[in-house]
């Protein structure tokens, strides 16, 4: 079993907390675009109320606790390794009430080089424990404006775990998909899902616009978000999201390990 104090010092040693790669330039233009309701930041978000980027900032120290000081303008941007293993909690403690009453759910990912084993081992382990994960839509094609313009990428599952591929790329069981912020995918999962006349999620779990895009549908959504994400933290703030975990999204996907273990444990959901 993996003891809270382990997981903080892994946090720290593998940079998913304390000082992180992710620039604080990086974080403080995330927060001017979402002040402006810039999409390609609100991840399918519709806030009730006007955030300014004072306002976004005070809101994320508090839920990651950056630097809430607007003149620190450089350097790497800082989350509370206590804040992570709150959220952590938080997000087992959801896990466990889906378990519980055997939900189906669904999980999706825009970083799936990254998190794909961190999600696949939960949906491993609920699907143990009696719950439907949901694939539906599989094949679907989904048009996202990048900035390279519109390009239609196609729905695909490896493990339960749902991504999108460019078109002609299938390597069956790799996590070769793309980077993408788009609610689009969750929605036309949930559009595929009505059409089949199938399963609708109560939970969805995973990040950037899988989480906000389920939440503003109103379905409960928890996931994991980094400094330069704040729509998911928004919606936590504004009841949309129930759980947003603060980490660095970015780093080697084997360092997601111990976080699985852990959450799982805390789920009493350990295989």
């Amino acid at each position: 079993m993996l003891s809270t104090g382990a997981l903080r010092a892994h946090l720290l040693a593998a940079r998913l907390a304390g000082p992180v790669a992710t620039p604080r330039e990086t974080s403080l233009r995330s927060y001017r675009l979402f002040a402006a309701r810039d999409p390609r930041v609100l991840l399918g978000l519709a806030p009730d109320r006007a955030w300014g980027e004072r306002d976004l900032l005070r809101l994320m120290a508090d839920k990651c606790g950056v630097s809430d000081d607007p003149g620190h303008v450089s350097g790497p941007d800082v989350i509370d390794p206590e804040r992570t293993l709150a959220a952590l909690d938080a997000f087992a403690e959801r896990l466990a009430g889906a378990a519980e009453r055997r939900a189906p759910v669904l999980f999706g990912t825009g970083h799936p080089h990254r998190l794909l084993g961190f999600y696949a081992g939960i949906a491993d382990a609920l699907s143990a424990a009696g719950c439907t994960v949901l694939t539906p839509a599989q094949g679907r094609c989904v048009d996202i404006t990048t900035r390279f313009g519109v390009r239609t990428y196609n729905l695909d599952y490896v493990r339960g775990v749902a991504l999108v591929r460019e078109p002609g790329v299938r390597v069956p069981g790799s996590a070769t998909g793309a980077h993408t912020h788009s609610p689009l995918p969750v929605r036309a999962v949930l559009e595929g899902a009505v059409e089949d006349r199938g399963a609708l999620p109560e939970l969805v779990v995973g990040d950037h616009g899988w989480v906000c895009g389920a939440g503003q549908l109103g379905i409960e959504a928890i996931g994991l978000a980094d400094t330069d994400d704040p729509a998911l933290f928004v919606g936590e703030a504004e009841g949309r999201v129930s759980v947003a975990v603060p980490l660095d999204d970015g780093v080697r996907s084997d360092y997601y390990r111990p976080l699985t273990r852990y959450v799982l444990n805390r789920a009493c959901l350990s295989q």
